[in-house]
């Protein structure tokens, strides 16, 4: 897994380089370095510099890319300078490279390239004046685009901010940062390199997971194994208002697809009728109902999940006292693998953490930001800028996982953080959660540890829904395409 520093990460880092005897110019250097060696240039080159550290970068590129033969010119959108910064644009200027004020976008006309090293992880806020004017111009240039470090004007921790440079490389300082695959991310970085900077992390980093991490998180299955072996999992939601049948046959589906021994949905006996014919291969369990909603019984839940490793609550369930008593009862009798999301999440939002603080399951969370805004009670917009921290921190007061959805997965523990970049736009449709929690609840039926099954749950359903939308295209594939390509990506694994 490659690690991803948030940006107080990397300034302890490079703080701690420089202690050690490697001071700001030579890591100024090591990082221009990674961006020439990175990028396929196509000359003249226009290396376009605002302040600090990200256009000392810009400097020491240019200086590079001069003593390479390649042409270039820089562009300076104000002249202040970190000291840093200031050696190599004095450099530049003593080797004769053409330093030019920035006049507007005429002036990128017939560049081949442009280095963005306008903004880099110091933003704050938004790009104005003149620096959102040389993003404008950069996005509008035709040219090649490399962004130095980040892409200017967007959030190195939160992937966020508009306006900011469209690049078709993005070269990192160092290590990805969390920016490089939330938020916008994926709509604005073409690919992603790093610059060594032969500096190791200040403080434990993030984690990237890629296609092998996930193998070794996946058991080989043996000759010598049954049903049993791979653990009983139980699917409880569904109601009639909410489409439960078709959503909870999907979440079947994908339960054992993704691997359980064997799969019992629980929903309300008058959905039971509809399910039947969808669902073969599991076991139907029905609960007692009015009205097309689940009733609380007790001796019920305690039928369904004798012998089961993991459950997954609350999808279409409703968020009635009948349901909310329901949850309840799982948190504080139940002491497997306990995965709630949906309407299960909504009824917790409603009795606040208590009851995660003292069950005696091993909780997994799976809000979308709306849902998690809920959990934690802060705006959505903030979740946004401070996803990280914030699943982090909820994770480690409350004693769960929680995988937090969005354009990348954030999977915290209170301990470690990862992340997974799988998935794609058309999985922006009714029903993809669901399918997310019958993998989820599968794959904590035989992965003992709770973190890494949730990484792998997001992995499976991101890399499914990009083969759906390979297929269907993003706007006409349907939760059910991500479930029927399950099998296709862990044939891969395996």
């Amino acid at each position: 897994m490659r690690p991803v520093l948030s940006t107080d990460n990397m300034k302890k880092t490079e703080a701690a380089a420089a202690a050690a005897g490697t001071d700001g110019r030579e890591l100024m250097r090591r990082v221009a370095a990674g961006i020439c060696d990175a990028a396929d240039w196509r000359p003249p080159v226009a290396v376009v510099c605002g302040a600090g550290n990200n256009a000392g970068d810009g400097y020491a590129a240019a200086l590079l890319l001069h003593g390479r033969g390649v042409e270039c010119t820089v562009f300076t959108l104000t002249e202040r300078f970190s000291a840093d910064g200031r050696y190599y644009y004095d450099r530049c200027v003593e080797a004769g490279v053409p330093v030019v004020p920035f006049c507007g976008k005429q002036a990128l006309a017939g560049f081949g390239s442009i280095l963005d090293c306008i903004l880099g992880t110091g933003l704050h806020g938004r790009a104005e004046g003149v620096f959102a004017e040389a993003v404008k111009a950069i996005n509008e240039s035709g040219a090649y685009v490399v962004s130095a470090d980040i892409n200017s004007g967007l959030g190195s921790d939160s992937g966020l901010g508009d306006p900011c440079v469209i690049s078709d490389l993005t070269v990192a300082a160092g290590y990805p940062k969390p920016g490089h695959f939330l938020g916008r991310a994926k709509d604005v970085i073409g690919a992603l390199a790093c610059a060594d900077l032969g500096a190791e992390p200040a403080e434990q980093p993030f984690f990237i997971a890629g296609d092998s991490d996930m193998a070794h998180i996946l058991p080989a299955r043996p000759n010598f194994s049954h049903k049993g072996t791979y653990g009983y999992c139980a699917l409880i939601g569904g109601s009639l208002r909410y489409s439960g049948a078709i959503r909870l046959a999907a979440m079947a589906a994908a339960a054992m697809r993704s691997g359980a021994g064997v799969v019992r949905v629980a929903a309300p006996a008058s959905l039971c009728g509809l399910l039947v014919p969808a669902i073969l291969e599991s076991t139907l369990f029905p609960l007692a109902d009015s009205g097309g909603r689940a009733v609380f019984r007790e001796e019920e839940l305690n039928g369904l999940l004798t012998g089961v490793r993991s459950a997954a609550f609350g999808m279409g369930i409703g968020t009635g006292s009948e349901t909310e008593k329901m949850l309840l009862w799982l948190l504080g009798n139940y002491s497997g693998a306990l995965v709630i999301d949906a309407d299960g999440l909504t009824l917790l939002s409603r009795t606040g953490p208590g009851p995660l603080r003292s069950s005696g399951a091993r909780i997994l969370l799976t809000p979308h930001v709306g849902e998690f805004s809920r959990l934690c009670g802060l705006p959505a917009d903030e979740v946004l800028e401070r996803p990280v921290e914030l699943a982090s921190r909820y994770a480690a007061e409350n004693g769960v996982t929680v995988l937090l959805k969005g354009p990348a997965t954030v999977v915290a523990d209170g301990h470690d953080v990862f992340l997974t970049d799988a998935g794609c736009p058309g999985m922006a449709t009714a029903g993809s959660g669901d399918v997310l929690s019958g993998i989820a609840a599968a794959v904590c039926s035989y992965v003992p540890d709770m973190t890494r099954a949730a990484l792998l749950s997001a992995w499976i359903n991101g890399r499914a829904g990009e083969l759906a939308q390979e297929k269907y295209g993003a706007v006409s594939m349907v939760a059910g395409d991500t479930a029927a390509e399950i099998p296709a990506v862990i044939r891969r694994l395996t």
